[in-house]
């Protein structure tokens, strides 16, 4: 029979993993020692607007200034406890700083300053602009200058120099596992059978996690929330694997030696964790078609973890069994996991009444979880753990207001136009102010982008006026405007950004000469202006600093997005917005796609991975109705509480939930299955609860410890809302498949038995005599001698002596329910 050839086969691989056992040692010594290496040449990437689609106005705007626009850092720093006296004494050491380019502050003599804009409560608020970006060195150095002339005043700084999510996020990662290393080894020992397996499965694990670290730079970079999570997702998600392993081993030790009981183990464990794994890969392979890329990132790593993990069982975990074995052996304990007999029983007599009551929870779970308040970015969320930097962001925002800073691309060419834009920008409501080289004040009331003439030049900067009038006849010819020469130049005019840098140009070249006194000042205006062109004017587009005074995600704010699109639009075809609440809008725009898609792709992938194991068309829909019924309910307690939730958390979990969890059903639903034909329903599962119990609590108790270290030992408001979501949807899934699934099972046996399929496959009669090993499932005739372990039903005569176990007779109705022996090993002479 085929499933015959299949048990061949699964027995001669399981045979030579243990006897090449060595091999693999040696691989996988030499594989870690690579991955130690190789973990270090991982990329990881801080910006979430990266994986936007590339249609998206975010991302085709951040493209953009990233060719053509150089964005100088900037650090919004708060100084307490001060008097305003003391902050402007400050100032002038504060802008000595190599590094600093402007500090944005107080000025008594400007009758524009207003004092309670930069102080407040006893507090002082510089906005300095460094020499560079937020990764460049000289900003590093600007920011290490300010903070050692501040060292001694209570400081708040609000920047991104010199700040990492990645680093800071690895020394929260290190605290959760070695937390979650201790729980763990806690729950393993609760629920082993020999104190030596814990070991082997750490060892297994650890392989398996430094195997996926390390050949995570074969994808290029991959998302710091991906690089964050990984390790501890897989550890929840692949620990069952080991798990099932190890207790087939521990089972089969009884009965047999070391190295027979480790291939008996392997050969039955490879279908069933392959089988496993298929449902949780299923959940991650829906999370790779997220519009929204990083859910392709955080997926692709996943599977490659389970992978791994898969690899390291089958292949590693043999060889740590065989090498642990004999003290395997010497430290069994006593079982300290309870029978939940009465737990059962409960649930039989309840079968009538908590179905219900689940079918009105996941009614209004579905309703609720729909109104579940997402947001897609960071400002309205709060985390249990803050770091320093988050702190500091806090107080400021608490004593100045919240910034909400848009930047509006527009094509360049069109000095006049950008100048009317700009005014009528200005002039709108909730804009605070509008920057851009037409509304910049040069000198004497002239602005970078107004057009002189000749006279206006010369009276502005004190040049003689033919000496003017011949530079202007110089810039008409290096633009080929030869008609203004021939024309008069009098009314020729040039904007006065474009002359100053064709005067210095010409004073580069040799061609001008000009005293000391002006040749500074030349010097000194050419600098303020390049240092405007490169943030200000690109190749292609002008770019318009807006600063708002909305909230940065908000309907109000996303509504008023339009509105400043329409006016953009008044004046040029072409219009960008880029800023955080255009990225807030455009992820809120596709994660209404994909979480869609993920809801159905997850549970589709699911059921037709359950509807091939179980052979049963009703049998996945009541797993899939429980699993999904905890996801409606996990995502209906953000709604409840009035608690915003971040859009990633309910991407990712859900995939996990759908893929990982129904783990939990599908062990307590296998055991059912089986224990059915063997006895009623409804001791079926009594004793299935009994036999999945160790399985759902060792496995659930892991996966939401995880969750929950990860919520509360975190500051990264992405990465706590997964592991809030994922803790408190495991809790919830471990309840309903222990205190609903048996009762929905056992009041849906009739749907399970009608929806029952076979799948046939070509029956092949063994024909054989002399002395013969067997393995596997055997139906037929025997006639000879037998020698083996026996684990069935046989109908006919008995002749032998039974050295262990039970010989019990049971009637013909019964029998014909039990034709067939179980895979079993027989050895027939």
């Amino acid at each position: 029979m085929e499933s015959k050839e299949k048990g061949n086969l699964m027995r001669k691989v399981s045979e030579f993993i243990v006897d090449k056992r060595n091999i693999f040692f040696l691989f996988f010594i030499a594989a870690c020692a690579f991955c130690v290496v190789s973990a270090g040449w991982v990329k990881t990437n801080d910006d979430i607007t990266s994986y936007l689609p590339e249609e998206t106005e975010t991302r085709q705007g951040l493209n953009i200034m990233e060719e053509q626009f150089t964005t100088y850092a900037t650090a919004r720093v708060m100084v307490e406890n001060i008097t305003l006296d003391t902050a402007l004494e400050l100032l002038p050491q504060l802008e000595a700083v190599e590094g600093v380019t402007s500090i944005d502050f107080y000025d008594p003599d400007n009758e524009d300053s207003q004092a309670g804009d930069y102080y407040r409560n006893a507090a002082a608020l510089f906005t300095i602009t460094f020499d560079g970006e937020a990764g460049d060195e000289i900003s590093k150095q600007g920011k290490d200058g300010v903070l050692e002339i501040l060292a001694d005043y209570d400081t708040y700084v609000d920047t991104d120099v010199g700040t990492s999510e990645a680093e800071q996020l690895d020394h929260e990662i290190g605290i959760v596992m070695m937390v979650a290393a201790f729980i763990i080894v806690t729950v393993l020992l609760f629920t082993s059978k020999t104190y030596l397996e814990v070991p082997v499965l750490l060892i297994t694990f650890i392989v398996a996690a430094l195997l996926n670290m390390g050949t995570n730079f074969l994808m290029g970079e991959i998302s710091f929330v991906t690089n964050s999570v990984a390790v501890i997702l897989q550890l929840a998600l692949a620990i069952d694997y080991a798990i099932i392993l190890c207790h087939r081993f521990t089972e089969e030790r009884q009965y047999h030696p070391a190295r027979e009981a480790c291939v008996n183990a392997l050969s039955k464990s490879i279908p069933e964790i392959s089988g496993s794994s298929l449902t949780t890969i299923s959940g991650l392979l829906a999370m790779t078609f997220m519009q929204f890329r990083l859910g392709y990132d955080m997926g692709v790593v996943l599977m490659k973890s389970i992978f791994f993990s898969l690899f390291s069982v089958f292949t590693l975990m043999p060889g740590l069994l065989m090498l642990f074995s004999k003290g395997m052996d010497k430290t069994h304990h006593r079982n300290f996991v309870p029978k939940i007999d009465a737990w059962g029983r409960l649930a039989v007599k309840t079968r009538y009444i908590i179905p219900p009551i689940f079918v009105v929870l996941v009614i209004l779970g579905f309703f609720f979880s729909n109104r579940c308040p997402y947001v897609y970015g960071y400002s309205t969320l709060h985390t249990v753990r803050q770091n320093e930097d988050q702190i500091a962001k806090e107080t400021i925002d608490t004593n100045f207001g919240t910034q909400n800073i848009m930047a509006m691309l527009v094509p360049t060419g069109d000095y006049a136009k950008e100048k009317k834009l700009l005014f009528e920008l200005e002039r709108m409501d909730h804009v605070e102010s509008a920057l851009g080289l037409g509304n910049i004040e040069a000198m004497d009331g002239y602005m970078l982008t107004d057009s002189l003439s000749p006279r206006q030049l010369s009276e502005l900067l004190d040049i003689d006026y033919e000496a003017v009038k011949l530079l202007y006849g110089a810039y008409a010819a290096d633009q080929g405007d030869y008609g203004k020469i021939v024309s008069g130049l009098d009314d020729y005019s040039i904007p006065l950004i474009d002359m100053v840098f064709f005067i210095y140009d010409q004073k580069e070249a040799g061609f001008l000469t000009l005293d000391a006194d002006m040749d500074s000042m030349l010097d000194d205006m050419h600098e303020q202006l390049e240092d405007a062109r490169v943030q200000l004017s690109g190749s292609d587009y002008s770019r318009f600093l807006l600063h708002l005074d909305l909230p940065e995600e908000s309907q109000q704010t996303f509504d008023y997005l339009d509105e400043l699109r329409r006016t953009g639009e008044k004046y040029y075809d072409n219009v960008y917005l880029v800023g955080e609440s255009t990225s807030d809008r455009d992820l809120s725009s596709s994660f209404k796609r994909d979480n869609v898609m993920i809801s159905i792709l997850s549970a589709l992938f699911v059921i037709i991975v359950l509807v091939f194991t179980f052979r049963s068309a009703g049998l996945p829909v009541l797993l899939i109705m429980v699993i999904q019924g905890s996801i409606w309910i996990n995502f209906s307690f953000p709604y409840l509480m009035q608690n915003n939730l971040f859009f990633l958390s309910g991407l990712v979990v859900t995939s996990i939930q759908m893929g990982a969890n129904i783990d939990y059903a599908i062990v307590i639903s296998s055991r059912y299955v089986e224990l059915k034909e063997k006895m009623p329903p409804k001791e079926a599962i009594v004793e299935a609860l009994n036999l999945a119990f160790p399985t759902v609590v060792t496995s659930g108790t892991m996966l939401a410890s995880a969750g929950i270290l990860v919520y509360f030992l975190t500051s990264q408001p992405a990465i706590t809302a997964i592991g809030e979501c994922l803790g408190r949807g495991t809790l919830i899934s471990m309840l309903l498949v222990l205190g609903v699934l048996p009762q929905i099972l056992v009041l849906g046996d009739t749907i399970i038995e009608k929806t029952s399929f076979i799948l046939k496959a070509p029956i092949v009669t063994k024909r054989a005599s002399g002395t013969l090993r067997v393995h596997g499932r055997v139906r037929g005739y025997v006639n000879g001698i037998v020698d083996a372990e026996i684990h069935g039903t046989i109908q006919g005569s008995l002749n032998a002596v039974v050295d262990t176990g039970s010989l019990e007779e049971k009637p013909d109705q019964e029998e014909k329910r039990l034709p067939a022996a179980e895979e079993g090993h027989h050895d027939e002479k």
